[in-house]
């Protein structure tokens, strides 16, 4: 919004941003000027706080658009009649036994289902984070919590630890959601779809193309 652009065409993460256990990272965003279709380019850098005559570290590239697509509304029905539950039973302690440590206000995946391909799924903040949804168009616990759908993709366990590669056409319609409602659609090896709804079914988000890939601890 503040470059004029209402779409991230792609973001190709580099590496990882490891937060200290104390002292803080210093982040930089940066954003070229308009190309004549308005398109404009970006890149995300750290350093530690505290070392101002440190080198900048990478941590992505990215492709900033105007004129994104609104995104169709889900079916009405939710979950479909069809839908298969899934046990979520243990399921972020199992997470944790692969090599995630989600704290607790990212462990918001409520219930999850299977509708042919499709994984189906409700998340949510926690009820002391639900006041904090409306500083952000969308929070980053709500988000990365719909990307744990990617993890029932597969049903081995202690298959390591998958991170987001890259993203593309990335559009948000509403902000402000304490809840949504997920649909991640397989297209690939590691690759999908991913729609966000809130609890009407009016559209939040929608990732065209999401990569993961394996990671090392």
């Amino acid at each position: 919004d503040e470059a004029g652009c209402d779409r991230l065409d792609e973001l190709t993460l580099a590496t990882p941003l490891a937060v200290p256990e104390h002292g803080g990272i210093a982040l930089r965003a940066t954003v070229t000027a308009p190309t004549a279709d308005g398109s404009r380019e970006l890149t995300l850098h750290s350093r530690p706080e505290d070392a101002p005559d440190d080198e900048w570290t990478l941590h992505a590239t990215g492709l900033l658009a105007r004129a994104g697509t609104t995104p169709a509304a889900p079916a009405e029905a939710w979950p479909p009649a069809d839908a298969r539950p899934v046990d979520l039973t243990g399921f972020y302690e199992r997470l944790d036994t692969d090599g995630y440590g989600y704290g607790p206000v990212f462990q918001g995946l409520r219930a999850a289902w299977r509708h042919g391909d499709d994984i189906l799924a409700e998340v949510a903040l926690p009820d002391d984070a639900t006041d904090s949804a409306g500083r952000f168009t969308l929070h980053p616990a709500l988000l990365d919590a719909a990307l744990h759908t990617t993890s029932l993709l597969t049903t081995e366990d202690g298959d390591g630890v998958h991170l987001p590669f890259s993203f593309a056409g990335v559009s948000l319609t509403l902000g402000g959601a304490a809840r949504c409602r997920v649909t991640l659609s397989p297209t690939g090896t590691g690759t999908g779809r991913l729609a966000l709804a809130d609890a009407t079914g009016a559209p939040v988000a929608t990732v065209e193309a999401l990569t993961m890939r394996p990671a090392s601890a």
